[in-house]
């Protein structure tokens, strides 16, 4: 079993009080969605959570030991991260770039082979850009880069998906395939951590939810917990009308 937990973690926000230290534990199964303003550290706890920032206060810990005494292969091994924003590093193709989630399973200087080219290629069929594979990532638009960015950590197979917003870029076709990909994981014991600023992406397809204030504040539980007006207004700063479509919460602005 694969879990993710955070005990007594306190993100290091520069210029920011410390706030409310987190106690969560993400076990398999679970769709934990992110939720809060610009500037409350949505960005900064999913890098913490993986292993590249340090944390204020606290530690986390993977399947039981610090995260931090973990040799990056090990961590990358079971943790997949998609960025908000990315950069190209190197001139490289699609399938190129798709094939980059298999390296922590493979020793230095190993080629990738026949098993690791099957992966890639039935990510980028899943993510609708198999037809991009000999494409060069500097052409694609943002919505296809975004694409292959999941379509990486698809091939890559992690036990537990950190996504910052995972929608961005996306036309609403592709924003629902994505979350409907993410939730699909669950199926396979796998677990997602995703921060989002669509609230009503977040109702539709969390089950469990993170409230991170700009004051350091938080709050976290059950989704159906969480989707209580008066939290969300606080969380925004945004008076909100309510209603059901198919049996899920729609969060609408008054203006």
């Amino acid at each position: 079993m694969r879990r993710l937990e955070a005990r007594e973690l306190v993100i290091d926000v520069p210029g920011r009080p410390a706030g409310r230290a987190l106690d969560i534990c993400v076990e398999p199964g679970q769709v934990w969605g992110v939720l809060g303003p610009n500037g409350a550290g949505k960005t900064t706890l999913l890098h913490t959570l993986a292993g590249l920032r340090a944390p204020r206060l606290g530690e986390v810990y993977l399947d039981g030991h610090p995260l931090a005494a973990l040799k990056r292969r090990q961590v990358a091994r079971q943790l997949g991260l998609i960025f908000q924003e990315r950069h190209d590093g190197f001139p490289a193709t699609v399938r190129e770039t798709a094939l980059i989630g298999r390296h922590p399973y493979l020793s230095p200087w190993q080629m990738e082979g026949a098993e690791e080219l099957r992966l890639a290629e039935a990510a980028l069929e899943r993510l609708d850009i198999a037809h991009l594979a000999e494409r060069l990532v500097s052409t694609l638009s943002g919505g296809e880069r975004q694409r292959l960015a999941i379509a990486t950590v698809l091939t890559q197979a992690p036990a537990i998906w950190l996504a910052d917003e995972p929608t961005n870029h996306l036309d609403l076709h592709h924003q629902t395939a994505t979350m409907a990909l993410l939730a699909e994981q669950t199926a396979e014991e796998r677990a997602v951590v995703m921060c989002l600023h669509d609230l009503n992406l977040a109702a539709r397809w969390c089950d469990h939810l993170l409230l991170l204030y700009p004051d350091g504040e938080a709050c976290w539980g059950p989704a159906e917990a969480m989707l209580v007006p008066e939290a969300l207004e606080r969380l925004y700063g945004q008076r909100l009308a309510t209603a059901r479509v198919n049996g899920a919460p729609v969060f609408v602005p008054v203006r």
